[in-house]
C-alpha cells in the first residue's frame, strides 16, 4: 500500500470492530475480544483468534471483551485490541494514519476522551468522533444533509441507538445499554430458569441468531441446545423453540420499541410527519432479528424496514465521514 498513511475509520463495537480505509472499504471485520496471560498481562491473541478461545482456555489464559455497553471497560486492553487492528489494516508503513470513531450518542465527556486517549496511544496521528446514529444514517444511505427528517435505530452489542436526523445535525436522540449483549444475557436466564440448562455467551448468540424472532408467524424454529444440566452438572441437550427464545428477549424489545416512542415523543412536528412518511431504518446485527421490524411497525403505525447491509452501516458511515476528517478533528478539539 506504499508508504503514505491512508485515512481510516473504526466502528469500535461491543461485540465487533471493523476498520474501514479509504479508497479499499471495509479491511478488517473481527470480534471485540483480546486473550491476555493473566499471570504476565500478555497480549496473546486479538479477534477471531481470540474470540474461539472464549469459555475454553486453562486458567492462566482469559478471553475479555474490553467493550462493555460501547464504551472502553479496560483501557489497556482496549488500547492495544486497536493497535493490532490498525497493523491489520496495514494502512502505512511509515506515517500514523487519521481515524474517524464511532461512539454513542449517550457517552459522557469522560468515556469520550478515553476513546480518543485510547486510539491516539494505538499510533494514530489525530482523531476524531462520530456519534454512531449518525454514522449509522450515513451508511445507510439516508439524505441525512437534507432538511427533512430521517430516523435510524442502531441496535448494536452494547448499545441501542435511537435518532431523528436532519441539516447533518441529530435533532432528537436516545441510547440506551440494551442491544445485543443483552439478549443473549435474558436468553442464558430464562433457559437457566425455565429449562434447568446452563449455557455460555457463545450458545446463546448462536441461539439468537438461529432463532430468536420479535413477531410470531407460522413458522415454529427448533434449535439443539448445548449446555450443563443446572441440578447435576452434568452435559444435557434441550430442544429450543422459537416461541420460547421469543418470551425470553421480550422484556428487552419492548425496552428498544419504548425508546423509539420516546425518541418520536421529542421529535418536532413537522420531522415527525417526515420520518412518518419515510420510515424508520434499523440497522445493526439486531436489525436481523426476524420480525422486529413488523412488530415496531405495529407498535408505531410507521413504515420500518432493516437497511440492505445492516451490520456495515455503521463502518460504511464512518469511512464516509473520511471526507470531512480535517473539518471533524477540528469539531472534536
Amino acid at each position: 500500500m506504499g508508504i503514505f498513511s491512508k485515512d481510516i475509520g473504526i466502528d469500535l463495537g461491543t461485540a465487533n470492530t471493523l476498520v474501514y480505509v479509504k479508497g479499499k472499504g471495509i479491511v478488517v471485520r473481527e470480534p471485540s475480544v483480546v486473550a491476555i496471560d493473566k499471570y504476565e498481562g500478555k497480549v496473546l491473541a486479538v479477534g477471531n483468534a481470540a474470540n474461539e478461545m472464549i469459555g475454553r482456555t486453562p486458567e492462566n489464559i482469559v478471553a475479555v471483551r474490553p467493550m462493555k455497553d460501547g464504551v472502553i471497560a479496560d483501557f489497556d486492553i482496549t488500547q492495544a485490541m486497536i493497535r493490532a487492528f490498525i497493523k491489520e489494516a496495514d494502512v502505512s508503513n511509515v506515517f500514523k494514519p487519521r481515524v474517524v470513531v464511532c461512539i454513542p450518542s449517550g457517552i459522557t465527556e469522560v468515556e469520550r476522551r478515553a476513546v480518543e486517549e485510547a486510539v491516539i496511544q494505538a499510533g494514530a496521528k489525530a482523531v476524531a468522533l462520530i456519534e454512531e446514529p449518525m454514522a449509522a444514517a450515513m451508511g445507510a444511505g439516508l439524505p441525512v444533509n437534507d432538511a427533512t427528517g430521517n430516523m435510524v435505530v442502531d441496535i448494536g452489542g452494547g448499545t441501542t441507538e435511537v435518532a431523528v436526523i436532519s441539516l447533518g445535525g441529530i435533532v432528537s436522540s436516545r441510547s440506551i445499554r440494551i442491544a445485543g449483549n443483552a439478549l443473549d444475557s435474558a436468553i442464558i436466564n430464562y433457559l437457566k430458569k425455565e429449562n434447568q440448562i446452563n449455557i455460555g455467551d457463545k450458545m446463546a448468540e448462536d441461539i439468537k441468531v438461529a432463532i430468536a424472532s420479535a413477531y410470531e408467524d407460522d413458522e415454529e424454529g427448533v434449535y439443539e441446545v448445548r449446555g450443563r444440566d443446572v441440578a447435576t452438572g452434568l452435559p444435557k441437550t434441550a430442544q429450543i423453540k422459537e416461541s420460547e427464545i421469543r418470551a425470553a428477549i421480550s422484556e428487552n424489545v419492548d425496552e428498544m420499541i419504548e425508546a423509539i416512542k420516546l425518541t418520536l415523543e421529542n421529535t418536532p412536528p413537522e420531522l415527525a410527519a417526515d420520518v412518518m412518511e419515510r420510515g424508520i431504518v434499523l440497522t445493526g446485527g439486531g436489525a436481523l432479528i426476524k420480525g422486529l421490524d413488523k412488530l415496531i411497525t405495529e407498535s408505531t403505525k410507521i413504515p420500518t424496514h432493516v437497511a440492505e447491509y445492516p451490520l456495515d452501516c455503521v463502518a460504511i458511515g464512518t469511512g464516509k465521514a473520511l471526507d470531512n476528517i480535517k473539518e471533524l478533528i477540528e469539531s472534536s478539539k
